[in-house]
């Protein structure tokens, strides 16, 4: 049975921490690979991106695997979550092995952050190592294909598309050949998910899913962001990420491409995107359990198109997922406070 979720892929897990109140509207996501890791691969498309470790997913580097991959809000700051989570894979002998000794490993944990500093209203409340390593134990105590949290859970807890509430989301797929992709998004991102004219979702109109609002529905929720977004300051940075996970087997190229090609999916859902701005992210996990059909050269381009798909069916879920805010760090609605569930 599937969950149409990340989890999907066999031995993924997924672990969220998250903290609000008190100045807090943060948290860490960790996509947890099955034991022995993934290959993984990224490609960073945005103009502010923060990122640690991504230079070791380059196909011409020595690591082919990872654990675990952090997303986090936080900002720059936020990336010190990653230092938790391979702290907690150093202690299950997890990692890349650099002597004779099992224990002597090093955690290769890849990690993209969006910005959300002061959503809370305390601009110094950030994820930290102890939140990472919260995540991660979440991942690894939820069962193999567990349902997904989404909306303003882990890293999507403090996040914000144009000026309403963003979050998590999550999609999956089976494809003809049984090799299933799927995909995990933290939406945030200074460009809109929403048509300004009709107030339909971008990425439901790309998926055929048109259900135009009364247009008296849209005129009020018209007024209630242009409301809310005078309260709040302009967003300085924001950050669409994404995993994309398949269980074929890939090289690193090949991840990297599918990890490429799934950033048309965030161009379908966002406009703009891939500004100044933003730093947009997409990981590529590979868990290697299905062979590619080595008689059809071309059968990773049904992946390719796949992953894409899903990225944008993430935005769309976690838009619709997500619940609004108000409170001392800003006021951002949610897009079915506004518009309903249609």
């Amino acid at each position: 049975m599937t969950v149409d979720a990340l989890t999907d892929v066999t031995g993924v897990r997924v672990g969220h921490a998250s903290r609000t109140g008190d100045g807090w509207l943060t948290g860490t996501t960790v996509v947890l690979a099955p034991e022995g890791g993934a290959v993984a691969a990224v490609d960073v498309r945005g103009g502010g991106p923060g990122t640690k470790e991504t230079d070791a997913l380059d196909p011409r580097n020595v690591v082919q695997k990872v654990e675990a991959i952090v997303l986090t809000g936080g900002s720059a700051y936020g990336l010190d979550a990653a230092s938790g989570v391979m702290a907690w894979l150093e202690e299950q002998g997890r990692g890349v092995p650099v002597g004779p000794d099992p224990a002597h490993v090093v955690p290769v944990v890849p990690a993209a952050c969006v910005f959300d500093l002061g959503r809370g209203g305390d601009f110094r409340a950030r994820p930290d190592a102890a939140t990472g390593r919260a995540a991660v134990e979440a991942a690894a105590a939820s069962e193999i294909g567990a349902r997904v949290r989404e909306g303003c859970v882990g890293a999507g807890t403090g996040a914000a598309v144009g000026p309403m509430k963003g979050g998590v989301g999550t999609a999956s797929t089976v494809l003809e050949s049984g090799i299933t992709v799927a995909a995990l998004v933290v939406a945030n991102a200074v460009g809109s998910v929403m048509d300004p004219e009709t107030g339909v979702l971008y990425g439901e109109l790309f998926q055929g899913r048109v259900n135009y609002p009364e247009a008296r529905v849209h005129e009020s929720a018209r007024r209630r962001l242009a409301e809310s977004s005078a309260k709040n300051a302009p967003p300085p940075l924001n950050t669409t990420l994404a995993v994309v996970a398949t269980d074929a087997e890939l090289s690193k190229a090949q991840a990297q491409k599918l990890a490429g090609t799934a950033h048309d999916g965030i161009a379908r859902a966002v406009r703009p995107v891939h500004l100044l701005h933003d730093g947009d992210t997409v990981f590529a996990l590979a868990t290697g359990a299905r062979p590619l059909d080595a008689e059809r050269p071309l059968a990773l381009n049904d992946i390719l198109a796949a992953g894409a798909d899903l990225v944008t069916r993430a935005i769309v879920r976690a838009v619709r997922a997500a619940e609004p805010v108000d409170g001392p760090g800003g006021a951002w609605p949610s897009y079915e406070e506004l518009y309903g569930s249609r």
